[in-house]
């Protein structure tokens, strides 16, 4: 894993060794094991490595055989070994070992059609110096992050943003529009950031910039047309099986020690069993567990571990911890968040890199591809319930799903229809099963400025939405629509990076997701909808799976949303100082996308009744990311955070 950053510059004033040396310094945490830079008069590629396979040889810039391209790559293309064999019985020699020298190789006879042959988690760039131009791709599903700049004068890559901030003559600058969508959809949508003048390449696309400007194409994307498959259940789970252990077997491939994430949940506990299937020695596993009962599974983790027999370490989070961490957090993200759930991540990976540990397997993706969130159920129930609006008795169901809210878990039909009812009936709405989830998310929207709700007037993001819709979306039904929506937006744009590469990379730690393997993922979308959620039950192929490889009590229990502390971490008697600040009203003046008043009243009304609903959190945590991130990047205060130096650095002067 690593980090990767570079300029073009025609003109070739932009590309010098002190420009491209401070973008790697901002992501040094990336890759603190070496770091390496190549030099032309045109461009200049940098990468911060760290070292997972081919410690001793894989040290990047690296070229193909004949020195025409060079490549940068951030991530691990897990079938390296059968595409090397496959390139050395076409006659081509290797200097290292590593998957680096493969993808270059690889690319040097396939172009851009090579993307097609990888199974990884990737943002690369390759630099041709005959045609003099950047090749850039990212995988398929946007594990790893890709933004860039251009303009006029040059164009820059990185894989962070604060990396491309480095360059005097870019200048941070919120969109507010951009925004917008982040406080509906929790993210912006690609190629959209927080910046005004940052990118973001969308998944699975790849880009080419030479002097005739950018062209961006699309060479992988999510598809369900093939839902209609006549596979019998008995079959699809052996051949989930197959791919799944695949997956996991490629993403044990490192020559350094795997751990894995042990979250008591059903995805997790099965990677945890397959990985000890494959690999029976010991395996080092991690959880982190919550003061606050509310939030906490430990109870379900430490059945795991006794079940599965794992060396296990975990820790507890405070509410204080979530706060005290929160301005690294954002840091990180370079993104307002509407939750505090990345924290803890944060504090569970720098557990992992405490214990020398550099990769974990994760079970993030299982949810989006096998319909396990509750988003999914609730759009069947609403559907249901939309065929006779006036029943007392249809939104009851809704009470199901949420077992670990009291006010659900409690609630009467009235109160059911005013959380639930919202556009009820509109069950052809190509968004209708997120539009709930949109509709709270917006009320952060009602405490914006005066200045910023006229700026915005007039503004829909649901058209933004629509025109990144593909075509065949119309034709898929209701769930499919509602995977397609929960993938392509909140797994890519958030999950994988505020929760998962962000918070992981923070700590020099890479994350690898057998659940995202391509393979899996388009098995799973080519699944009719009841193999996925049999009634109400989620996921259920993969509960068959399981079937007596796991735990019992974690293949019944429900389904439990990963949340975290929000009111308890900044409304309480001794909250951090930067909380005050970040809620002082000469803050909200300098960012001036809030309005005080507003935000005030809902304090004091959530210290008046020493309670906040789940919108009241996300107003909190969206005000104080926001302020700290204007603080952070738009007044420069990140001195504290900056990394400082390069380790082991090779510098490759091709002027």
């Amino acid at each position: 894993m690593c980090g990767i950053a570079g300029i073009v510059d025609y003109k070739g004033k932009a590309t010098g060794r002190p420009v491209i040396e401070a973008m790697l310094c901002a992501m040094n945490h990336r890759g603190p094991d070496e770091s390496g830079v190549y030099l032309s008069s045109l461009a200049a590629l940098g990468n911060v490595r760290l070292r997972i396979i081919d410690l001793s040889t894989g040290q990047q810039p690296l070229s193909d055989t004949s020195g025409r391209y060079w490549i940068v790559l951030n991530g691990e293309i897990f079938n390296y070994r059968e595409l090397r064999e496959m390139l050395i019985k076409k006659g081509i020699t290797f200097r290292t070992a590593s998957d680096t020298e493969v993808l270059v190789q690889l690319y040097a006879l396939y172009g851009k059609d090579c993307l097609g042959m990888l199974n990884g988690q990737f943002a690369l760039a390759i630099w041709d110096t005959v045609k003099e131009e950047l090749f850039l791709a990212r995988d398929r599903i946007g594990i790893r992050p890709l933004f860039y700049h251009c303009s006029e004068k040059a164009f820059s890559f990185a894989s962070e943003i604060k990396s491309l901030f480095t360059q005097k003559d870019i200048s941070p600058e919120l969109s507010y529009k951009n925004l917008s969508q982040i406080y509906t959809f929790w993210t912006a949508i690609t190629p959209g950031t927080a910046f005004s003048n940052i990118h973001e390449l969308s998944p699975g696309h790849y880009m080419i910039y030479n002097r005739n400007g950018v062209t961006i194409e699309q060479f992988w994307k999510l598809n369900y047309s093939g839902s209609k498959s006549r596979i019998s259940f008995p079959d699809a789970v052996e051949q989930l099986e197959e791919l799944l252990r695949d997956a996991v077997r490629i993403r044990l491939r490192a020559e350094v020690e795997v751990a894995a994430y042990l979250s008591g949940g059903l995805d997790s506990s099965s990677t945890v069993a397959l990985i000890r299937e494959l690999d029976p020695g010991v395996l080092n596993t991690f959880s982190i567990g919550f003061e606050d009962s509310n939030f906490d599974e430990t109870s379900y983790q430490d059945e795991a571990v006794k079940f599965l027999g794992t060396r296990h370490r975990s820790i507890k989070c405070s509410s204080e911890e979530i706060s005290e961490s929160f301005p690294r957090v954002i840091w990180h993200t370079e993104t307002p968040v509407t939750r505090t759930a990345p924290a803890p991540m944060l504090l569970l990976s720098g557990l992992v890199r405490k214990n020398n540990f550099k990769v974990v397997i994760t079970g993030e993706g299982a949810d989006e591809m096998l319909a396990g969130y509750d988003i999914f159920k609730e759009a069947k129930i609403r559907r249901f319930w939309a065929k006779q609006p006036n029943s007392t008795i249809r939104p009851r169901l809704l009470t199901k799903l949420y077992p670990y809210i009291p006010q659900i878990r409690q609630a009467n039909p009235a109160i059911l229809k005013m959380f639930y009812g919202y556009k009820l009936e509109e069950i052809d709405n190509p968004f209708y099963s997120h539009l709930l989830r949109w509709n709270n998310s917006n009320h952060i929207k009602k405490h914006f400025s005066a200045d910023i709700k006229s700026y915005l007037e007039g503004y829909s993001i649901l058209d933004d939405l629509e025109s990144k819709l593909p075509s065949e979306f119309a034709g898929w039904d209701y769930l499919e629509k509602a995977q397609w929506l929960e993938t392509s937006i909140f797994m890519s744009g958030y999950l994988l990076s505020s929760q998962g590469d962000r918070m992981a990379m923070a700590n020099s730690v890479e994350g690898r997701y057998p659940f995202l393997d391509y393979r899996v993922i388009e098995f799973c979308n080519s699944l009719p909808g009841d193999f996925k959620m049999r009634g109400l039950d989620e996921k259920y192929i993969l509960k068959r799976m399981m079937k007596n490889r796991i735990p019992e009590s974690i293949l019944k229990r429900s389904k439990q949303a990963y949340r975290a502390p929000v009111k308890s971490a900044f409304v309480n008697n001794n909250p951090p100082e930067y909380v005050r600040e970040m809620l002082r009203p000469e803050t909200f003046s300098k960012a001036g996308i809030f309005d005080w008043n507003s935000i005030s009243d809902l304090i004091r009304k959530i210290e008046r009744t020493g309670s906040s609903s789940e919108v009241d959190d996300m107003v909190l945590a969206s005000v104080i990311s926001t302020h700290l991130l204007h603080y952070l990047f738009i007044e420069g205060n990140n001195g504290s955070f900056l990394d400082g130096k390069l380790n082991n650095l090779k510098i490759i002067d091709a002027k």
